[in-house]
This record gives C-alpha cells, structure tokens and sequence, in this order.
C-alpha cells in the first residue's frame, strides 16, 4: 500500500481520537486477559454504533414509514402526474402525516462516512507497539486478508442489510444496486487492511441486529394497537 496521501490530514482530529480510543479498548482486552487489536476494533465499532443510534433508530423508522406508504405514493403519483407540484405538496403531506422523510438515511451516513475515514487512516498508519497485529485467522489486521474471508463476509454482509431494508415492490434500479453495491464492497475489501473490513463486517452486524430489533418493536406496536 502507499502512501494515504494529503486527505490524511483532513481527517488528522478523528484519526488521533480513534487512535486514543483503540489504545484504550486494547488496554481493556489486555485487563481482560484476552489482549487483541481485533476485539478492541470490535469493540469501538460496536462502541460507535450504540453512539448514533438515536440517529439509526430515527432512520430505520422513517424507512419503514416509507416501504409502508409506498402505494399510497404511487396512488398519488399517478393521480397527480399532469401537476407535479400538486404531487410534491400532497407527498409531502403524507410524508408528516406518516412520520417518513425519503431523506433519513442521509444522516447517519453523512456522518458514519468521515468515521469510516478516519478508521482508514487509523489503521493504515497504527504504531501496534510491538503487540501482535494477527486476530483469529488474520496474520495482520494492518494488511489485506489472504483468504478473502473478510471480504466475502463484507459482501454478504452488505447484501444481507440491503435486503433487510427493501421491499418486494422495489424498482429494478434499486434490485439492481442491491446486488451491484455488495460486489463492489467485496472487490474494494480485497486492497484494504483486514482491520478496516473488520470494521465494517462488525458495523453490519449491529445494523443487521439493530434493524431487526426496530423491525420487531414495529410489529409489536401494531399487535397491541
């Protein structure tokens, strides 16, 4: 790998705060007795999603506003197709009245992406301090996994969250990108350090759980109303 280049510099603060952070978590394996750069990764991934929460909870939520609504958008949509502004408006109506925003997975991406970042940096220049950067199968969470488990797993991951989100009344660009995304996730997975895919292999797991822990709150509110 090269050199990370100037853009290191634009996310130097959460870099250093990530720096801090996973030394801290290494020191609390190490209390453990179970001393890993791979739990501590574990650990602040899962640490950053209990974090922004609120904020995935409100996304998840608005989501399935929106595949709940979608015939009566489409109902709309062809009613008011001659008059798009009328259309916009009576959309919007229903957007409040049902509590969805199309916009509410913006969010928390715009903010999980500079993590994501800074993780990246984290990893690529990481001073392990003479411990052992190897974690379960993996001889260096600092360079690409040579079983091309972890990208697999990134992959599958990814594909299992997407359709966990969708809807059967999906339109063919969205199947389409659903199949599409997770393959390149895969392929970019297999040039970055083993560290950073773990990290995003955890990220998706506790999105997965999150979403059907939301999912399940959902149905229980509609049995007790």
């Amino acid at each position: 790998m090269g050199d990370p280049g100037i853009f290191s510099s634009i996310f130097a603060p959460i870099e250093y705060v990530m720096t801090a952070v996973l030394a801290a978590l290494y020191s609390v394996t190490q209390t453990l007795g179970v001393p890993s750069y791979g739990l501590a990764i574990i650990l602040l991934t899962i640490l950053i999603k209990i974090l922004v929460y609120p904020l995935t909870k409100k996304q998840l939520q608005s989501m399935k506003a929106m595949q709940r609504i979608q015939p009566q958008m489409k109902k709309l949509q062809e009613k008011y197709k001659d008059n798009p502004r009328l259309m916009q408006q009576k959309l919007m109506e229903l957007y409040q009245k049902e509590g969805a925003n199309p916009m509410s997975g913006c969010l928390p991406m715009l903010i999980q992406m500079p993590i994501l970042m800074g993780m990246y940096y984290t990893l690529f220049s990481f001073d392990y301090g003479g411990a052992p950067p190897s974690f379960a199968w993996l001889p260096s969470l600092s360079e690409p996994d040579p079983t091309y488990a972890l990208p697999f797993l990134s992959a599958a991951t990814t594909f299992l969250q997407q359709k966990m989100m969708t809807t059967s009344d999906q339109n063919q660009q969205m199947k389409i990108m659903m199949v599409i995304m997770p393959i390149f996730i895969g392929w970019i997975s297999l040039q970055f350090p083993a560290g950073l895919v773990l990290y995003w292999v955890t990220m998706n797991v506790v999105q997965i759980v999150q979403q059907w822990w939301t999912n399940r709150q959902g149905d229980s509110d509609k049995e007790a109303a």
